[in-house]
């Protein structure tokens, strides 16, 4: 069995980029939004929508600031639009 190299057993003990805190804010003309907002307006959505909490497996996110909207699907299923 190969050793795991020094910095691979350092960012398991330190956590590294998968688990360092992260903020992405989308900018687009004179509007922003961090990214943390847009997935919970799309998580209250679904919500309204009937998915419940538990159900989520997967969500995949289209950010079309042009437009003024975000889409998405919930486990290649559920497809629904917020605001940007």
């Amino acid at each position: 069995m190969a050793r795991k190299s020094s910095a691979e057993r350092a960012n398991n003990l330190t956590g590294g980029f998968a688990t360092a805190q992260k903020n992405i804010v989308i900018q687009f003309g004179n509007s922003e939004r961090k990214t943390d907002d847009i997935l919970k307006a799309i998580k209250e959505d679904a919500v309204s929508k009937g998915i419940q909490d538990n159900d989520f497996s997967k969500v995949d996110v289209y950010v079309k600031p042009e437009e003024h909207k975000v889409f998405y699907v919930i486990n290649d299923e559920v497809n629904g639009s917020v605001d940007f």
